[in-house]
């Protein structure tokens, strides 16, 4: 593959075997030539849990303190008598029986994230396929299968995100825009490591995380040092 004058520029600030701190690690990316959209800022995990073990699998979420950088479309699974009050907290798309259908009949995505209420979760669970395999299925886990319907749109858009080990025991998340002030990134990529650590399972008792990357969505990745 073909890579770019730009993308060796940025290759070469990286010192291949250099294990950065955070704050390192954001001022490389930050002074790396860029392309000319506003490139989202990527970690990267690998992690010692066994996604094989039901009972070591992550899933969880957190509020960034300065959000992602983008304008989330939140769809509200919920009772004809609660859609007036998702829609006054701000939810883009809010039904019942009518979404799913949208979503299984004509595999309709228009969405970023999904939030239900526990009534609703019986018929919302038969979307399981479409939207697991997409990190968009409700869970009480991540706070969206909730009666507090103003309270967890609120939260999903001033920058709340899910994260989810995969079947590999990776995990990938955005953590904010590269035009971020350099200390709101910081403290964006603390504050979900912190929530990483948090969820680490009872059962593992080795370490939880082997290995940290950060990037933009064009960059070399640079490898980060966290205590887990």
């Amino acid at each position: 593959m073909k890579v770019s004058k730009r993308y060796k520029k940025a290759q070469a600030m990286v010192e291949e075997e250099k294990v950065y701190s955070i704050d390192e690690a954001v001022d490389v990316l930050k002074n790396m030539p860029h392309v000319k959209f506003d490139e989202t800022v990527e970690i990267s995990c690998t992690l010692g849990a066994d996604p094989k073990k039901s009972d070591q699998m992550i899933r969880s979420s957190v509020v960034l303190p300065f959000g992602t950088g983008r304008n989330i479309r939140v769809l509200v699974f919920c009772e004809s008598e609660k859609e007036q009050a998702a829609k006054d907290a701000g939810a883009d798309f809010v039904g019942g029986q009518d979404l799913i259908d949208k979503i299984s009949k004509e595999n309709w995505l228009g969405f970023d994230s999904c939030i239900a209420t526990p009534h609703m979760m019986r018929f919302v669970s038969k979307l399981g396929k479409i939207l697991g395999p997409r990190g968009m299925m409700p869970s009480p886990k991540t706070g969206t299968v909730t009666d507090d319907l103003s309270g967890a749109i609120k939260e999903t858009k001033a920058g709340k995100i899910e994260f989810r080990m995969d079947k590999f025991g990776c995990l990938a998340v955005g953590v904010g825009k590269i035009s971020f002030p350099k200390d709101n990134l910081v403290e964006n990529i603390k504050v979900f490591l912190d929530a990483l650590i948090a969820a680490k399972p009872q059962s593992l008792k080795g370490e939880l995380i082997k290995s940290v990357y950060i990037s933009t969505t064009m960059s070399p990745s640079l490898k980060i040092k966290v205590l887990s």
